[in-house]
């Protein structure tokens, strides 16, 4: 795959986030900028797969891995990679004892995400 160095087989796993207006949305955006800043993947757009823009979509298409966090159940990123067709793994920042517009997001709080969303991305990759 372009973008490898190591020679061989290589995974390329692209982060896309919600970045919607609620606070679930707000730490979707910041726990995937905390995941790409650690290495655990490559940031990208969401809107632009959204918007169908075929550079990206090629790229998705061509990725192992295409890891998608959402703020919220209503799962717009999730959507978004149904209606293109394209594979990929969802998070739900709900889903870690954070509540849709209650939740206050600290640093603290990211953290603690990023490091629960990371271990599950490494245990996926083991199976």
């Amino acid at each position: 795959m372009a973008g490898c160095s190591c020679g061989g087989d290589c995974e390329v796993k692209l982060l896309y986030a919600c970045s919607g207006m609620a606070n679930t949305g707000m730490l979707a955006d910041q726990v995937w900028r905390k995941l790409v800043r650690d290495g655990n993947g490559s940031g990208t757009c969401l809107a632009a797969i959204g918007a169908g823009i075929s550079g990206y979509v090629q790229s998705a298409q061509n990725a192992t891995r295409n890891i998608v966090l959402d703020g919220c159940k209503v799962a717009c990123g999730a959507k978004i990679f149904e209606k293109a067709g394209l594979p990929y793994e969802h998070y739900v920042m709900t889903d870690y004892d954070v509540e849709k517009g209650k939740t206050p997001i600290t640093g603290d709080l990211i953290e603690a995400v990023a490091e629960r969303v990371e271990s599950l991305i490494n245990e996926r990759a083991k199976a």
